[in-house]
C-alpha cells in the first residue's frame, strides 16, 4: 500500500509533490508518483522529459520515504493514474488542483474530476 501522486512539472505537481511525501510519511508508506501523458502531441508541457526526470529522481531519492516514479502513455491521463491507484492498493491519492468555472469544467473535462469521482481510495486536492 502506497500513496499515489499524479505530478506535472509545474506549481500544481510541486503542490501535489510536496503534499504526497508529507501524506506518506504521516501513514509510513511508500510514495508511487505519476506522470502521464496521452502521447497525442510532439511536445506535452505536463510530460517530464529525461534532463527532468533525472532532476526529479534525484529530488525524490532525498525523501525520507521509498518513492517509484512511474511515466505512463495512455488514450487518457486519469485512466492511468486510476490504474496504478487500483495496482498499488492506494491509501490516497494526491493531485494539484486549479480553479475552475462551472462552465470550464462543462466545455473542457478534467483529469482531476476524473480522479475525484472514481478514486477508491481518498484523494487529497492541494492548490498551490
Amino acid at each position: 500500500m502506497s500513496v499515489v501522486v499524479g505530478y506535472i512539472p509545474n506549481e500544481y505537481g510541486e503542490a501535489a509533490l510536496a503534499e504526497a511525501l508529507s501524506e506518506a510519511q504521516r501513514r509510513g508508506t511508500g510514495l508511487v508518483v505519476v506522470n502521464a501523458t496521452r502521447g497525442d502531441t510532439l511536445v506535452d508541457t505536463k510530460y517530464v522529459g529525461e534532463a527532468a526526470r533525472a532532476e526529479l529522481e534525484e529530488r525524490l531519492s532525498a525523501s525520507p520515504v521509498d518513492v517509484e516514479l512511474r511515466q505512463a502513455m495512455g488514450a487518457d491521463v486519469a485512466d492511468e493514474i486510476l490504474a496504478v491507484v487500483r495496482e498499488v492498493d492506494a491509501v490516497a491519492l494526491v493531485i494539484g488542483i486549479r480553479h475552475r468555472s462551472q462552465v470550464g469544467k462543462m466545455l473542457m473535462g478534467s483529469v482531476a474530476t476524473r480522479l475525484l469521482m472514481e478514486a477508491r481510495c481518498p484523494v487529497v486536492a492541494v492548490k498551490p
